[in-house]
């Protein structure tokens, strides 16, 4: 079953392979129309909470989102080490 979010994408009046590109050209072409999408950041937390590895969603490419995980991931370890420290005092 889709989030209902799916449905209001411009992705749902594409070609599925539209964002499954074999190519960097696909994968641009795949990105200017997820800029134009409404529903572009929901596509993308939805894409990284999922961690889907395949294709472009939210404008990422599966590299782009990697590196959004692991700065979220860094991030998330640097507030943990603050509060430990502010929990010591």
């Amino acid at each position: 079953m889709e989030p209902n979010w799916m449905a209001k994408g411009l992705c749902a009046n594409q070609p599925p392979e539209t964002f499954f590109p074999s190519d960097g050209v696909g994968v641009e072409v795949a990105k200017r129309i997820c800029a134009k999408c409404p529903v572009v950041d929901g596509c993308l937390e939805y894409a990284l909470t999922n961690r889907i590895d395949h294709g472009v969603w939210g404008g990422a490419s599966e590299r782009q989102r990697r590196r959004l995980l692991k700065a979220r991931r860094k991030e998330a370890e640097k507030a943990a080490r603050l509060e430990l420290r502010a929990s010591r005092k």
